[in-house]
């Protein structure tokens, strides 16, 4: 199908809203893997919209691929939606079970005379594609039946759209435009299967309009399927009123930094991953994804109220967006320093298999503050934070242990004597002792930190050593330098 853009320009579910002045979205995933990225934001702009004006915003869950549609898949995209904050009004709705519905709406429009009943066989729809691929054309079946009612009792059929064959259909859509597609185009697609259930077009039109939706926010990608479902809105507006078009919406799809459409080879893309593996927070990649596509002048770093009160489609851009993992990370970054203290501990103490009741749990609440302004994820939060639970002695890394040779030892030996003379260990007081120490071996402080961040933590880098000194304490800070002294080197 192809289509010109002019750039310029009954049961229903419970909870469902017939107002039309009313705005009602919804995100409908099919269940058969986890919530991408794409998904992710399309359910987050279509929560905005919904907010914006105070409307509604419904969850679908489109199970009709019983061969694929799986429970651990429907758990992986409703914990991801909750842990992204996208909360959907009511309870959810599941495609499945409504596929008497569905079926009804095809019988009522095969008996005003909008759909029929198709006998053909599978060796003439074949005959049918040859014929076409022959000529160069794409298959539109026009079948031998579309005006016949006296098809044989005993044969299995199908229920076929009588689309239209003349004129055109122009969707202004709320962000590609303008998009007129010829009627001549489109194909008498199928509504019900031979063994009587319904297809994905059939029930998507159907549930959209027994929920209210009055506004479709989706994937460019299916810009097409528009054109093929109007017929059945209008086809049902003619025979009982009251199912209006949809407002339609299609944002252009997400990429992957080489332009080309994001997948599983430019790295993680379902949202379990980028909370599991990569360690983002929710808001991050809230604010990233809400960025990725959208935008309200220069800002960048956008709190939900603020998404809520700034998002309309009209910031909805036109075309691809490119992803990119350091940007989000950056983003993040941002988010963890403003993050609540308990909450980042809480986080790292399951990365790092501490148990609920562990005491380590608050000694990590305290180093928060020394930890985040370093980390870009929770992971290196975890990382950063590995050398306060360190069992002595200490494994050294590789690139780190060099700078325990040479002079190391006798430096430690007088930092371990003067910080043994500390009493009032706090990082005040222990930044004196150091620096009086490098004072009298006449080096400069990093000569003296360096080894002794080595011997604290077995790492070239850490928090501020002021801070490490004070977050250890003072008999195991005292320990580990005693572990590189002469006596015990």
């Amino acid at each position: 199908m192809s289509a010109t853009t002019n750039s310029d320009a009954h049961a229903a579910p419970a909870d469902a809203t017939q107002n039309p002045s009313k705005v009602v979205t919804r995100f409908a995933p099919s269940p058969t893997g986890f919530l991408h990225l794409g998904g992710a934001r399309t359910a987050l702009f279509n929560l905005l919209y919904a907010r914006h004006h105070g409307g509604t915003f419904r969850l679908r869950i489109e199970d009709t691929d019983r061969a694929r549609s799986t429970e651990p898949a429907i758990a992986a995209i409703l914990n991801g939606m909750r842990w992204l904050g996208l909360d959907w009004d009511g309870e959810e709705v599941y495609q499945f079970a409504r596929a008497d519905r569905h079926a009804a709406v095809a019988q009522q429009m095969v008996e005003h005379g909008h759909a029929y009943r198709c006998y053909m066989t599978q060796g003439e729809i074949d005959a049918m594609r040859a014929e076409a691929q022959a000529a160069k054309k794409p298959l539109r079946i026009r079948s031998p039946w579309r005006e016949r009612s006296d098809g044989p009792a005993d044969q299995p059929f199908v229920v076929r759209l009588k689309a239209p064959t003349e004129g055109a259909v122009t969707i202004d859509d709320q962000v590609q435009g303008a998009v007129t597609v010829q009627n001549a185009e489109l194909d008498d697609m199928v509504l019900l299967r031979s063994d009587g259930t319904p297809t994905y077009m059939l029930a998507v039109v159907v549930d959209d309009h027994d929920m209210g939706v009055t506004h479709v926010i989706r994937g460019d990608d299916h810009l097409n399927n528009a054109f093929r479902q109007l017929p059945i809105y209008r086809a049902m507006d003619a025979i009982e009123g009251g199912w209006p078009d949809p407002v339609y919406a299609h944002i252009p799809l997400i990429h992957g930094s080489d332009g080309a459409k994001l997948s599983k080879r430019h790295g993680a893309v379902g949202i379990e991953a980028y909370r599991d593996e990569l360690g983002i927070l929710p808001e991050a990649l809230d604010n990233y994804l809400l960025r990725l596509g959208w935008g309200h002048g220069d800002d960048e770093i956008i709190a939900r109220d603020d998404a809520v009160r700034w998002f309309d489609l009209s910031g909805v851009g036109k075309s691809p967006s490119r992803f990119d993992l350091k940007k989000l990370e950056n983003l993040n970054g941002h988010y963890i320093r403003a993050a609540d203290d308990a909450r980042l501990a809480g986080l790292v103490a399951d990365k790092l298999d501490l148990a609920q009741d562990d005491p380590r749990r608050a000694r990590l609440e305290t180093a928060m503050p020394a930890l985040k302004p370093r980390a870009a994820n929770i992971n290196e939060l975890a990382d950063g934070a590995a050398f306060l639970f360190a069992e002595r002695p200490l494994a050294i890394d590789d690139a780190a242990a060099p700078l325990l040779g040479g002079e190391a030892p006798a430096l430690l030996e007088r930092l371990h004597a003067a910080l043994d003379a500390v009493h009032n260990w706090d990082t005040e007081t222990a930044e004196a002792a150091v620096r009086q120490v490098a004072d009298d071996a006449g080096v400069k402080l990093g000569q003296v930190a360096q080894p002794l961040r080595v011997a604290l933590t077995g790492r070239k880098t850490s928090p501020g050593i002021f801070d490490v000194l004070v977050l250890l304490g003072r008999e195991e800070s005292l320990a580990r330098i005693a572990d590189h002294t002469p006596g015990n080197a």
